[in-house]
């Protein structure tokens, strides 16, 4: 049975091959096909850095309908940024890429390298931004709240 799942991508690091931050998160949306079916992309946004970042990030959200149960799926998105280069390093620092399980359609998930929903998304907006493009409609199982109505109390 398939389930879905939102996923956040974000980068502010040129690759090799991809070119810009913008171009990472597009080409990496594309990639996010092998995990599932992608069913919606948001628009690439621009957010300012945030902790020991230093660059300025492109961010976007896509909705993946896939086979994998959550932990499955995190081990997938785990082995893309890889690919493009992510190493583990300094928390919240510049990166390639960062891919992010936000929602799953089932509800709740905790195990000990993963919580669904992602614990900080209600308080990000270049998270909730891009979701709100192509599911704003979507209720916090946790809140009870639209990420459009999450996204409008951070205004």
């Amino acid at each position: 049975m398939s389930s879905t799942f939102l996923i956040a991508l974000g980068s502010n690091r040129r690759h090799v091959l991809y070119g810009d931050p913008r171009a990472v998160v597009a080409a990496a949306m594309e990639e996010c096909a092998a995990l599932g079916t992608v069913s919606a992309r948001s628009p690439i946004m621009a957010s300012e850095p945030m902790g020991a970042a230093q660059r300025r990030f492109a961010n976007a959200a896509c909705l993946i309908e896939s086979e994998y149960d959550p932990a499955a799926l995190l081990a997938g998105l785990k082995r893309l940024e890889k690919e493009f280069g992510r190493r583990r390093g300094q928390r919240w620092g510049d990166r390639v890429l960062d891919l992010d399980i936000i929602l799953w359609s089932e509800g709740r998930y905790t195990s000990g390298a993963l919580t669904v929903p992602h614990r900080e998304f209600r308080n990000r907006d270049f998270v909730l931004k891009p979701a709100n493009a192509i599911a704003g409609w979507w209720r916090d199982p946790i809140t009870g709240l639209c990420i459009r109505h999450l996204l409008a109390r951070l205004g």
